[in-house]
């Protein structure tokens, strides 16, 4: 079955084959709740009341009238953004995705003060357009609008590494997203023509309707768990 479909939502199924999914009982659990999972991270949220936020909400609802809708927890309409940079996170402390100077012992409170303070004078990269490449379960797959576009947000990863002291692994290769939901349990193959049908629906509406997707400035946020993202200093 997995031949017959898009080639992006048969790399999400065939991720699904390992179980359980990479981020339940620790991010959310099997009701699709959100837990306690502090962090910080530079996001661009949704412009409130836009055609494109419209838009990105229309995707989220017909995903959510499946009748297989329960095997995903949705995000809150509220926390709607593209991530720019991962900032650190409770349950992520080693190497590569924390600071070498700082000990990793440091709260997560304590971090995000320090990003504060380093990010006071952050000089960003100049504002950019994005546009939705692709849809998937997990929500909304994004690029610059143009190849300019796409290296001015590869230049803010690059800027942006330089305060928070460090590059993950996936620094030049991350892919931008707009996520609407994670997995609680796989789907069964015989869903994912469904599945496709929508989201290959989906995909060619929010193209139509707006093929540009409004993105406030980035800010660097703190958040508790994945319901909300508190903008601290907006990086424009």
């Amino acid at each position: 079955m997995l031949d017959l479909i898009k080639p992006s939502l048969a790399r999400f199924a065939a991720s699904l084959h390992s179980e359980p999914p990479v981020h339940l009982g620790r991010r959310y659990d099997t009701a699709g709740t959100f837990q306690v999972e502090p962090g910080n991270t530079v996001v661009c949220h949704l412009v409130k009341g836009s055609e494109s936020e419209a838009a990105v909400i229309a995707v989220r609802e017909r995903m959510l009238a499946m009748p297989d809708s329960g095997q995903l927890a949705f995000t809150p309409v509220s926390s709607l953004h593209m991530t720019l940079f991962q900032g650190i996170i409770e349950y992520r402390r080693r190497p590569l995705f924390w600071p070498d100077n700082v000990s990793l012992e440091t709260s997560i409170d304590d971090m995000t003060q320090l990003y504060v303070d380093r990010l006071q004078n952050f000089e960003g990269c100049g504002p950019f357009n994005v546009q939705v490449v692709d849809v998937t379960p997990a929500g909304l797959t994004v690029a610059g609008a143009s190849e300019y576009d796409e290296r001015l947000m590869r230049a803010w990863r690059d800027e942006l590494a330089v305060p928070f002291g460090y590059r993950h692994p996936d620094h030049d290769t991350y892919v931008f997203h707009i996520t609407l939901a994670y997995t609680i349990e796989r789907f069964p193959d015989s869903r994912l023509g469904a599945w496709q049908e929508l989201l290959d629906d989906c995909l060619a509406t929010i193209k139509r309707d707006a093929p540009i997707i409004a993105l406030n400035p980035p800010a660097f946020c703190s958040f508790v768990d994945m319901n909300h993202f508190e903008e601290l200093v907006v990086l424009d």
